[in-house]
């Protein structure tokens, strides 16, 4: 007879093999995920041009075997710009998220476990970051800041914080007097310890969610920053700069130039949207038995 003990939970790979066998979208999400990562990861490497080299004899040219994409009016190729500048847009949104995330859970689980005055300064700071046009506080955030991409990214995280406060609160404020959390309690287990490995692990299933429709958010707040102006600073490659550029270029004939730049843009954010039932029940407790 074997001494081996058999786990009733899977692992993560064969639970993530099982979520895309049941959502063949997620499947589909997953695979444009990895083409972004592959991009941002190896796209300098593999692009067959420099993407800040001007070449202004070849300038405005339309798309070739040569230049699948085209090329600007400096006589850049539109392909290598767009490809190498997955990596800057994918930075500038993982980063954002993952500090609004940090932040936002923290605050809301804290909020929702303790209440009382915390739970009541909290909402009222929440409701002036919501009052206004988040974009707008974005713009006025990197005006007063200076547009660099460390800037960007803050001013990204603080619009996205009271998505994530907002949403933890609800949930641990559900769960706080749940039963497993009472258990834990009589366990002798501290508020921090029950808090963080009890209540919240059950909170992330909906967090996975607004995370992914905040990745897509963050690159279109990234390049909408960009676009007026306010993003990052030319030369560099980042497609609201592409689309901005190619929008002065669009009556005279050249489509190119804002047309690729904007659907890579559009690629990611629907990868991004598509992700969210897939990470959540990744991590859904319920989905793991």
């Amino acid at each position: 007879m074997s001494d081996k003990v058999i786990s009733s939970e899977p692992s993560f790979s064969s639970h993530l093999l099982y979520v895309m066998r049941e959502n063949p979208v997620t499947a589909i999400s997953f695979f444009m995920f990895a083409v972004l990562l592959f991009c941002a990861i190896f796209g300098p490497s593999i692009v067959p041009y420099d993407p800040l080299a001007s070449n202004t004899s070849n300038a405005l040219s339309p798309p070739s075997a040569a230049h699948w994409f085209g090329t600007d009016n400096l006589g850049r190729d539109v392909f290598s710009r767009v490809i190498v500048a997955t990596r800057l847009d994918l930075s500038i949104s993982i980063a954002a998220v993952a500090l609004s995330f940090v932040i936002g859970s923290f605050l809301g689980a804290c909020a929702g476990y303790w209440g009382g005055w915390l739970d009541a300064v909290l909402n009222r700071i929440l409701d002036t970051i919501m009052a206004f046009p988040l974009f707008v506080l974005a713009m006025g955030i990197v005006a007063a800041l200076g547009n660099t991409v460390e800037n960007i990214i803050y001013a990204t995280a603080v619009i996205n914080i009271p998505f994530y406060a907002r949403l933890v609160r609800a949930e641990v404020n559900i769960r706080r007097d749940a039963g497993f959390v009472q258990a834990a309690k009589l366990a002798g287990n501290s508020d921090a310890r029950i808090l963080a490995f009890h209540i919240f692990p059950n909170s992330l299933p909906p967090m996975m969610v607004q995370i992914s429709l905040n990745l897509g958010w963050a690159i279109l707040n990234a390049a909408g920053l960009s676009f007026i102006g306010l993003g990052v600073r030319p030369p560099t490659a980042e497609w609201g700069i592409m689309v901005a550029e190619g929008a002065n270029f669009v009556i005279s004939g050249e489509w190119w130039l804002a047309l690729f730049p904007g659907l890579w843009l559009m690629f990611a954010v629907f990868t991004f949207n598509l992700m969210g039932d897939g990470l959540r029940d990744l991590v859904d407790p319920r989905k793991r038995t």
